[in-house]
């Protein structure tokens, strides 16, 4: 049940965290009234567990208008007097002219995830409310809505590492402020909030209460319909993908086939051998299988992707078109698709694709693929060189950490996408995402 203007009980928004093992959480607090009532609802709560852990407050300050960084310190301050460590991170790099919003979402993700690390954890709490999940949904479905109709997700796991919990997004934001008023607690309005320049300030003068819950309880059914679909994809991707080699899947027909979720793991297991950080398109994924399924030597790109029909599987590898080649001075992301941790000795070299003559040149015969394929997809990998000289696959490079990413999640994993995510790690390396920060019905609550 939503609340709606009667004061929020910490223990209903906070009593499903995980907190044990964690010495600290940050709540990421811009001085709005959300925000301020996240961080003392929390503090209100780890009050009174026997062994809570710490709690810091971080701002970031993107520098965006004048009083901004007037208005970080008074946060500072006012966390300070209620005993609560508080710091600022600025957002020092160039501002684009254009998409200046999203680039300040990256970059606040990117600075409170700094945060959490340097701070030794992995919980981020952020004040998003139940006014901001429908305004959100309006937006999305301006635009056709898709997967987005589910709204935002209860919590969000950051480069595979720092999860972002969104307590409230079951209160209404006028219930915050009657929190704060009974604490005698002032906030900060930020103009762009009635901005009509802005998308979300346009949306928000539109919504009246009857619209507003209609939105939410549309936002509910999505999101249950793409769980539901995302356990049927996982199932499927557990039961009939296979990682035949580096860089080469292997998904059944048959599976791809499946009403319930075979073509939602098709797009995913394209994304995956792409690189991709968005879902192969829906209809064009279609348009794939189709094809495959009435041509046996079906073979076509997508997303970045080769897929190759040979019998009743799909064999899919990353096309060699527009490969990276970059320098190995320090840990990075190439093509996509791997995650790179350099030894020293390494340094000063670069990786680039290990190409088709190398590739062809490799001893396969003990592989469980055609040949070709393999060779095909090995031209497509990374490997390490030095000018000339191909020094060898990084997957073979002794004191190199290579890591498969589970793309298109590799960055942001929303708990409604769980379930497929889980699985593709399990793919590709054998491995599972970090346990979500709460209990798991509130997964289905989301």
């Amino acid at each position: 049940m939503l609340s709606d203007t009667a004061s929020p009980e910490p223990g209903a928004l906070f009593s499903d965290i995980r907190f044990a093992g964690r010495k600290t959480v940050v709540a990421a607090v811009s001085g709005g009234g959300d925000s301020l009532a996240l961080l003392f609802l929390l503090q209100d709560f780890l009050e009174r567990q026997p062994s809570g852990p710490s709690l810091l407050a971080v701002t970031v300050d993107h520098g965006l208008r004048p009083d901004s960084a007037t208005e970080a310190r008074a946060v500072g301050e006012l966390a300070a007097a209620r005993g609560i460590a508080h710091r600022t991170l600025r957002w020092e790099e160039a501002k684009p002219k254009a998409g200046i919003s999203a680039a300040a979402r990256e970059a606040r993700l990117a600075l409170l995830a700094r945060a959490a690390r340097e701070a030794g954890t992995d919980l981020v709490f952020t004040a998003h409310t139940a006014d901001d999940q429908a305004e959100t949904l309006a937006m999305r479905l301006s635009r056709g809505g898709g997967r987005g109709a589910a709204g935002i997700a209860p919590a969000t796991l950051f480069e595979g590492d720092v999860w972002f919990t969104r307590p409230l997004l079951h209160t209404r934001r006028a219930a915050l402020r009657t929190y704060l008023g009974e604490r005698g607690i002032s906030w900060f309005e930020d103009p762009s909030n009635r901005d009509p320049r802005f998308e979300r300030a346009r949306v928000r003068a539109c919504l009246d209460e009857d619209r507003t819950q209609a939105l939410l309880a549309e936002a509910e059914n999505a999101q249950r319909l793409r769980q539901e679909q995302g356990r049927a994809a996982a199932d499927l991707i557990g039961s009939a993908a296979t990682r035949v080699a580096p860089g080469l899947l292997r998904f059944a027909l048959a599976a791809a086939s499946e009403e319930k979720g075979g073509l939602y793991a098709l797009r995913i297991v394209l994304a995956v051998a792409g690189g991709s950080p968005h879902l192969a398109d829906e209809a064009r994924s279609a348009a794939l299988l189709r094809r495959a399924l009435e041509d046996e030597r079906c073979r076509v790109s997508l997303s970045r992707a080769v897929v190759t029909r040979k019998r009743d599987w799909l064999y899919l590898h990353r096309e060699r078109r527009n490969l990276p080649e970059t320098s190995l001075s320090g840990e990075q992301i190439w093509d996509g698709r791997y995650r790179l941790v350099p030894a020293g000795q390494l340094k000063g070299a670069c990786v680039a694709a290990f190409g088709p003559a190398n590739a062809a040149a490799r001893d396969v015969a003990e592989a469980e693929a055609p040949a070709g394929l393999l060779r095909s997809a090995l031209a497509a990998e990374p490997a390490i060189w030095r000018g000339d000289l191909c020094l060898g696959l990084a997957s073979d490079m002794e004191g190199l950490v290579l890591q498969r990413l589970a793309q298109p999640w590799a960055r942001l994993l929303p708990s409604f996408d769980l379930a497929p995510a889980s699985a593709l790690l399990e793919l590709l390396n054998g491995s599972v995402p970090p346990i979500l920060p709460f209990d798991g019905h509130k997964e289905q609550m989301g």
